[in-house]
């Protein structure tokens, strides 16, 4: 076996095999498997059952009716191996001969499927007239390695099932000799079976038989020419015959080669059995291939099509995955949170960088303005009736905010539903179908009520913030933290004047305001930075100067859009997982089959399949390991 063929072949497994294992990924985005198709079925019944072992070039004799074919078949067989008759259409059967040493008859049931492979057992058996399409097979002594001798019924024969044969034949063979004589060369059912063979590029070998070796030598470039302009065959080799029975008889008929037009000047004898044994096999047997190779590796409809379909799946699944943006939900009017949250979580993260006394003065003090203002609080509370809480206001503003965006979202669901592409319209209707809606957004709700009004990835993501503020403005923080200083050293006159001044029965914002000097004011009207401010009587500091109020009316800004986001992430992970479920996921994947290891496997083995063919078609005309062109 050459190199060539060996790479060849193993590029048609490879590609059989990336074609199976991308079989399952390909119905994941809804390709319907390739079996039955034409293009796999010639791949996987013809390709690679003959890759599989070893080659074997089969040459078939051909032609009319009375012209010697079995002489010159016994001719190259070197024996009496196919039974010569007088009498028109005396094979019935092919008969085969094989080398010695072949003894699987399974690969010629491979070779000839066509065909109910039978042992050969005496020279009447191919003249037996029967119904059934045979072939007889037998060792021959002298027949080349790797070689297949193939003697055949008459190809112009008038029975229809001769004709049917013939087509077979023409199907298995690889390698042509047609036998032509000076009244058959341009016989109309002679004519027509080389013109299929020429369609399906069969390499064919050109003997002119019973030949008056002197007086037809004129005339055998006219018979080529017409032949081949009749059929459009390119013989790659030509031989004339003489009218010698005897000779044939006796296996001694001399063959002249006489050039690939014909016009040799000077015909010389030759062993075309030889000449078969030279053959540069890989290339001719691959050739024989071509034919189904165009339909395996077509771009309209083989695997280039198949994997072309898997790509307009790609797509299809991109833009559906497109249309269905996870990022939807995050695009929702949040309500701001409330400054008294933020201003609390900023006094935790205040509260460790005091300086050790201050923190132990503003500890006690807040507990101690806690226990005296309670009843004074409670008495407001029983004058004024229940003040609804920031906290509990601003949460009824989100959960609204949330349902409607969730709203929205199965809007924009059931749009696509009804506008999206064959990929996303059943998805979506079964996602949508029943009390889906009315449940969803119920769903919604009791998930949001699960949910701390600050959560641990807020509270860090604030300290980070603030870290990375402090970091950013010594200057700021130094001049907190001797504010903070002097109100500790004020905290008990604060507290006292809590209680003096009656804070808590006029309102203990606007109290803590005034004993702070205004400060809380100063806050909710530039955001400023301030320490937790508490019915307690905390104090409040304030950072002055223009330049710190608008570095924390930025930090501010940051801290709420961070709370949005952190609060979007959570609501589409949520519709994901209670609403997509593995939608997403699966829109993804399909979106991305191209770049999956099967899909890329299969495409490379298919250009790599089509490159190297295109290259030994280009030596195609290669017979006896140099270059002979064609014709």
């Amino acid at each position: 076996m050459t190199t060539d063929y060996q790479h060849w072949a193993a590029q048609v497994r490879r590609l059989h095999q990336a074609v199976v294992a991308l079989e399952p990924v390909a119905e994941g985005v809804g390709v319907a498997p390739p079996a039955g198709e034409e293009w796999f079925e010639l791949l996987e019944r013809k390709l690679l059952p003959e890759v599989m072992a070893e080659p074997m070039l089969v040459v078939a004799v051909v032609g009319g009716t009375n012209i010697g074919k079995s002489l010159l078949f016994n001719h190259l067989a070197g024996e009496v191996a196919s039974a010569a008759s007088r009498l028109a259409a005396g094979t019935k059967h092919p008969v085969c001969l094989v080398p010695s040493g072949f003894a699987d008859a399974a690969d010629l049931d491979a070779l000839f499927e066509d065909f109910e492979v039978t042992p050969w057992r005496s020279a009447d058996d191919p003249l037996a007239d029967t119904e059934e399409h045979r072939l007889f097979w037998r060792v021959g002594r002298h027949v080349p390695p790797r070689l297949l001798l193939l003697d055949t019924p008459d190809i112009d024969s008038d029975a229809k099932v001769n004709w049917q044969r013939a087509d077979r034949i023409r199907q298995a063979a690889d390698v042509l000799v047609a036998v032509l004589t000076q009244q058959k060369y341009n016989d109309a059912a002679v004519k027509q079976f080389f013109r299929k063979a020429a369609e399906a590029d069969k390499p064919v070998v050109v003997i002119f038989n019973q030949c008056d070796m002197e007086a037809d030598r004129e005339y055998w470039p006219q018979w080529l020419a017409t032949f081949t302009h009749e059929t459009g065959a390119r013989p790659q080799l030509v031989y004339a015959a003489p009218y010698d029975r005897q000779q044939a008889e006796q296996l001694a008929l001399p063959l002249l080669a006489i050039g690939a037009n014909g016009k040799s000047p000077r015909a010389e004898s030759t062993s075309l059995r030889d000449e078969l044994a030279a053959l540069h096999f890989d290339a001719i047997k691959i050739r024989t291939f071509r034919g189904a190779l165009a339909k395996v590796t077509g771009d309209r409809e083989g695997a280039g099509a198949y994997l072309a379909s898997i790509e307009d799946r790609g797509r299809q699944f991109h833009t559906a995955l497109e249309g269905l943006s996870s990022d939807a939900p995050a695009r929702v009017d949040w309500p701001p949170l409330p400054t008294s949250l933020l201003v609390a979580e900023i006094g935790r993260w205040w509260d460790p960088r005091r300086s050790g006394w201050t923190r132990g003065i503003h500890g006690f003090y807040r507990q101690v303005g806690k226990v005296v203002t309670y009843p004074l609080r409670k008495g407001w509370q029983a004058v004024s009736g229940d003040r609804a809480d920031a906290t509990e206001a601003f949460r009824v503003r989100e959960r609204e905010a949330i349902v409607r965006a969730v709203g929205v979202f199965l809007d924009e669901l059931e749009r696509l539903a009804s506008l999206g592409n064959d990929v996303l319209q059943p998805r979506l209707r079964a996602l949508l179908s029943g009390h889906a809606r009315a449940e969803l957004l119920a769903s919604v709700q009791a998930a949001y009520d699960e949910l701390p009004a600050l959560g641990e990835d807020f509270q860090q993501f604030v300290h980070q913030e603030l870290d990375a503020w402090a970091d950013g403005s010594p200057r700021a923080v130094r001049f907190l933290r001797s504010i903070d200083n002097a109100a500790a050293i004020g905290r008990p006159a604060i507290t006292v004047g809590l209680v003096l001044t009656g804070a808590a029965w006029t309102g203990a914002d606007q109290a803590i305001v005034h004993a702070a000097g205004g400060a809380l004011a100063e806050l909710a009207k530039d955001a400023a930075i301030t320490t937790t401010v508490t019915g307690g009587g905390e104090a409040v500091v304030s950072v002055a100067g223009e330049s710190v109020k608008q570095a924390a009316a930025r930090l501010f800004a940051r801290l709420q859009s961070g709370y949005a986001r952190l609060r979007a992430a959570w609501l589409a992970g949520w519709l994901q997982r209670e609403v997509l479920g593995d939608l997403l996921d699966d829109l993804r994947a399909g979106a991305e089959v191209t770049a999956t290891a099967e899909y890329r496997e299969a495409a490379d083995a298919l250009a790599e399949l089509k490159t190297s063919s295109d290259v030994i078609e280009t030596h195609s005309g290669t017979w006896k390991g140099q270059d002979q062109k064609p014709n």
